[in-house]
């Protein structure tokens, strides 16, 4: 996905945990930030706390999704999916892309993945990898100062 293109619809889920989202909903109000995961990435679990310090600090400003995407056959298991989701205190809405349909949409080939969206749903920041919290926090940071700016 490149940057600037504009935020797929949410289709294809096997199941929603912790509630459903669309589309519309999410670029209805501010910023989003989508990040892919599994239950098979040790860099993802890392990473977590990261993500999650951002839903919380900024849940006002910023809406956070998590995309579980399965790298294999195991990875499908829902109730290890919910058990993982559980121990790491993933309490935004997960999109479970079983069937790889938002995989596809996003074009995205890895885990953990983040796509930072404007609240008009272009994307502004795509990175990859474990590493590089602070870059993915100073481009959240940047896109919702932009958002608070506009709506002054």
């Amino acid at each position: 996905m490149k940057l600037r293109a504009e935020m797929p619809e949410l289709l294809g889920a096997t199941e929603w945990l912790n509630g459903e989202v669309t589309r519309d909903q999410l670029i209805a109000d501010k910023p989003t930030l989508i990040h892919f995961w599994s239950t098979s990435c040790h860099l993802c679990k890392e990473a977590m706390p990261n993500i999650n310090e951002f839903r919380d600090q900024y849940q006002d400003r910023l809406n956070v999704i998590a995309v579980h995407m399965p790298r294999s056959e195991k990875d499908l298991d829902l109730d290890e999916i919910k058990a993982v989701a559980a121990e790491h205190n993933i309490t935004q809405p997960i999109f479970i892309d079983g069937d790889l349909k938002l995989n596809e949409a996003f074009e995205n080939q890895y885990v953990p993945a983040y796509y930072v969206f404007d609240k008009t749903g272009v994307l502004r920041h795509f990175q990859a990898g474990g590493s590089g919290m602070k870059m993915l926090e100073k481009r959240v940071n940047r896109v919702l100062d932009e958002s608070t700016q506009s709506e002054q």
